[in-house]
């Protein structure tokens, strides 16, 4: 076990996964954004965070604020007045951040969304896993069903207030976003970001949280698939495993073994698909990190 390995463990449809390498800049991965990280003053909103598409703000609520909504929708705040928003790969350019005030008042806040920069990517690999079109049709509709009822889960966990590791050392393959097109078919974008690593390499939890899915068999696109909720609605998923070392309902902490990196399900070789849902939106995993990949 190398030395950054061993400090890492000290420490949907959704898509399947083979890309060329593509290194990140600093801007991909630091989770504060110049333009938003700065705390506001006054009877107003803290907030920091990626403000741009696939990102995620925290942030706290103004003094005496009995509803928060973000573009008209409920978000949860917790007891000491702290939230969080994110924003799709597919965001509109703008949000809003509206409060309820005890008094009646309200108080808005618009927030802007940069754009990502989307690539396309050509990948050698069958829409359907490497199984017949029958068989696909007949299997996914039950597993889009787990997926979706594992992410209504509303855990209890902290770890969406918790800063974000990398759940394991590795090339990253892939990166969030990019357009795919398998075999001349074109697909969904890639759901999260992809870290090449030698088969039964061990992964961890990239924050504390719950297990709401753990499958005990794989399935066709994700091969064994892993869902942690960190709670607010955030989780995250890990796809193509080998193994996994914890069961559903489990509490895990961050830097905590989750399992092995394998090849199951849509995948050309080994690696780790880490992709990070927020009630519904795709987010870009190194967004919520601050440092670059081990």
């Amino acid at each position: 076990m190398t030395r950054r390995m061993a400090t890492l463990l000290a420490v949907t449809a959704l898509a399947g996964c083979v890309e060329p390498d593509q290194r990140r800049t600093p801007a991909q991965v630091h989770l504060a954004d110049p333009a938003t990280a700065a705390p506001l003053t006054g009877r107003d909103f803290i907030l920091n965070g990626a403000g741009r598409q696939g990102g995620l703000m925290r942030g706290t609520v103004p003094a005496g604020t009995r509803v928060l909504e973000f573009d008209g929708a409920p978000v949860p705040v917790d007891q000491d007045g702290r939230f969080l928003v994110a924003f799709d790969r597919d965001a509109p350019a703008a949000a809003t951040l509206r409060a309820v005030l005890d008094d009646g008042s309200t108080l808005e806040r618009r927030l802007h969304v940069l754009p990502g920069k989307w690539r396309i990517e050509h990948v050698d690999a069958s829409p359907t896993g490497g199984i017949s079109s029958a068989q696909f049709r007949a299997r996914r509709p039950g597993e889009l069903a787990r997926i979706a009822a594992a992410r209504t889960v509303n855990s209890p966990s902290h770890g969406w207030r918790q800063h974000f590791i990398w759940p394991a050392a590795g090339r990253i393959s892939g990166v969030f976003g990019s357009q795919r097109i398998y075999r001349n078919t074109p697909g969904s974008y890639h759901t999260g970001v992809d870290i090449a690593a030698p088969a039964g390499t061990p992964f961890v939890a990239p924050a504390g949280g719950v297990v709401v899915l753990a499958a005990d068999q794989p399935f066709t696109l994700e091969g064994y698939l892993l869902i942690l909720d960190h709670g607010m609605g955030l989780n995250s998923a890990f796809l193509h495993c080998a193994g996994l070392a914890v069961k559903e309902g489990d509490v895990v902490r961050a830097g905590q073994v989750l399992g092995t990196i394998g090849a199951s399900g849509r995948a050309t070789g080994p690696h780790l698909h880490w992709g990070v849902t927020w009630r519904g939106s795709r987010l870009d995993p190194a967004l919520l990190t601050d440092t670059e990949a081990p």
